[in-house]
């Protein structure tokens, strides 16, 4: 099949906006994005997973603030979570360009497996991806894929520069376990972010949108 490769639009340079997040969040605390789904099923099985995973850090840590990213349509979905288990320093965020400069700002991303995940990438920001759903459609899905990795900077990689906790290893204590090695060794950190660019490059040109554009248009005028 013939093709034409035009980058991801999700790497389009944009001008950015200024916004003080410091104004925002409290202060002297680092900032955790976290990623939970933009689709009710997603958030309703990774919400208690994520919860249990921020409550094993506020037992180890005391300086960070985790900010949910959500959209405007499942803010109070997120809420009525995180107050059905009363966890601490959890924030929620709907603003897209408050998102963004928060994502910006953070020490570290935990995030369905997705799309995000490039503009994680992108803000240079270390992350861990996960992701679960019913067993049966786990199946039907595994029949189905023939790729190694689900991520799509590892699948452009070959191999796992950004943690994959799916299924069974999507749990708080592996979460816990891998944002927790990744803090105590700024080495990693650094590592994960120089190889994800390095895969971002082979992903990103000028104007992929415009590029796009033009191909649709020469193809179809």
């Amino acid at each position: 099949m013939s093709n034409d490769f035009v980058g991801h639009p999700l790497l389009d340079n944009s001008p950015e906006s200024k916004i003080d997040i410091n104004q925002i969040f409290e202060k002297n605390k680092a900032l955790i994005s976290v990623f939970p789904g933009s689709r009710i099923s997603e958030i309703e099985v990774l919400m208690p997973i994520l919860l249990d995973f921020i409550k094993l850090m506020n037992s180890s840590f005391e300086d960070f603030i985790y900010i949910f990213h959500s959209t405007k349509q499942h803010y109070q979905l997120i809420q009525n979570h995180i107050k059905s288990k009363n966890i601490k320093n959890c924030e929620i965020i709907s603003d897209d360009e408050i998102k963004f400069h928060t994502l910006k700002k953070s020490v570290f991303a935990v995030a369905k497996s997705g799309t995000v995940s490039l503009e994680i990438c992108k803000s240079k920001i270390p992350s861990v991806i996960l992701y679960k759903m019913n067993f049966i459609n786990y199946l039907i899905v595994r029949s189905l894929v023939k790729v190694k990795f689900a991520n799509i900077i590892n699948i452009a990689a070959n191999e796992e520069i950004i943690p994959e906790l799916l299924q069974s290893k999507c749990n708080a204590k592996n979460i816990f376990e891998n944002v927790n090695y990744f803090i105590n060794n700024p080495n990693k950190i650094k590592e994960q972010v120089n190889k994800s660019q390095l895969i971002l490059k082979k992903l990103k040109s000028s104007t992929p949108s415009a590029i796009f554009a033009s191909k649709i248009l020469i193809k179809y005028l």
